[in-house]
């Protein structure tokens, strides 16, 4: 792993954790402003009611998710981000501590499994087993790997940090797709264009 892959590692773990309070002021400014459009983009896929989020952030997914009358819950690993969701939720809210890979749901529990802009736990064999176990049959597991800003800056910085592809490719749609045809998913790939980005979301049916 090359020094600034190290860098950019180390920048999220800060950024998850003791600097989550600044995750939404970073996340606006490196999308200019496009950060909450990106993720609620994710919502026209979801299928259900009961609607579990794996990496839940600072929440914003979840208020959408209960202000259109769904019924969510959420986990999460990082205690600071757990707390600034339940800030912007309230009482109610579903909320949980814990790992992707060990998921405290009985089975069958979910409509659709959600998660938007989350780290390499996603293509972990274990947590691809526990959505697919907490899912009814039929049910939807939809990731949003990223998005591709098309601003100039970001592009060179994607290329200098080398965590973004400068393109979404046909070998890039197929790398997303093969850890979840392994786990036993029919997987589907949506680009969505816009002028400021492309994005890619997968959608994976048990």
């Amino acid at each position: 792993m090359n020094i600034a892959r190290r860098f950019t590692r180390f920048f999220f773990h800060l950024l998850y954790h003791p600097f989550a309070f600044t995750y939404d002021l970073v996340a606006w400014i490196v999308s200019f402003g496009k950060w909450n459009d990106w993720v609620f983009s994710v919502f026209p896929y979801i299928e259900g009611t009961r609607i579990l989020e794996l990496g839940h952030g600072p929440g914003h997914l979840q208020r959408l998710l209960l202000d259109r009358g769904l019924d969510p819950a959420a986990i999460d690993e990082s205690t600071q981000m757990g707390r600034l969701a339940k800030r912007r939720l309230g009482p109610g809210q579903k909320l949980t501590r814990g790992v992707t890979q060990a998921l405290p749901f009985p089975n069958e529990t979910f409509d659709s499994v959600v998660s938007t802009f989350p780290s390499d736990y996603i293509f972990d064999p274990r947590t691809l087993s526990e959505a697919k176990r907490t899912l009814r049959n039929r049910g939807r597991f939809i990731v949003m790997p990223g998005a591709l800003p098309r601003n100039k800056f970001l592009k060179w910085l994607y290329e200098v940090t080398r965590e973004s592809p400068e393109a979404i490719t046909d070998a890039l749609i197929e790398r997303f797709k093969q850890p979840f045809i392994q786990a036993g998913f029919l997987v589907e790939v949506h680009i969505l264009e816009s002028k400021s980005s492309q994005l890619a979301i997968l959608v994976a049916t048990k």
